[in-house]
């Protein structure tokens, strides 16, 4: 389900409002894809079975949801557009079916946060095995593109490295940009 309503349908949405020119939608789902990286910062850091991946996992559908109803002009324009319109039917629809989706996820990953302290329980390791999976498909990738190895402490390092400049960026938006633009999407 996370990656038909955090990566397959946004992708659709994203190209489909690109060709029509629809600068509003094209912003809000550039915004979600920047937001949403948090995940993949998650499964990366999971690979490796770092505690940390469980607190991002449980940030993200937070901050995905956010992401998606926070903007004061882009809900304006949305609003503005027919109803009846496929593509903004389409936008809304996906909207509320991600809100869904991320209060499920959201309550689901709750319980993970005791791995915070016990990466190696039960409990945990059933959350492991998706970012396991995910792993060993992109070492095959990584070993046929470029005949290297791509290991768990390697994908570790990564998602580490990503997420630094994810909580850069964000400190910088929260304090910088926020307090100027306030919820407006303008120029992101």
């Amino acid at each position: 389900m996370a990656a038909v309503f955090g990566v397959g349908l946004p992708l659709v949405l994203l190209a489909w409002s690109f060709m029509r020119g629809e600068t509003s939608m094209v912003r809000l789902l550039t915004i979600y894809w920047k937001v949403s990286s948090l995940l993949a910062i998650s499964m990366l850091l999971l690979t490796d079975q770092r505690a940390i991946g469980f607190l991002t996992a449980f940030c993200s559908p937070i901050l995905m949801i956010s992401s998606v109803w926070f903007w004061v002009d882009l809900n304006e324009e949305l609003e503005d557009l027919p109803p009846w319109r496929p593509l903004p039917l389409s936008i809304r629809i996906w909207r509320w079916a991600l809100s869904l989706f991320g209060l499920l996820a959201t309550s689901m990953t709750f319980s993970t946060l005791s791995c915070l302290q016990n990466v190696q329980g039960a409990h945990c390791s059933a959350w492991l095995q998706g970012p396991k999976g995910l792993h060993s498909f992109l070492a095959k990738i990584f070993a046929f593109l470029f005949g290297g190895n791509w290991s768990e402490p390697v994908a570790a390092f990564l998602g580490y490295v990503a997420l630094i400049a994810y909580i850069v960026g964000l400190a910088q938006w929260l304090l910088i940009r926020l307090p100027k633009q306030g919820r407006v999407a303008g120029g992101f």
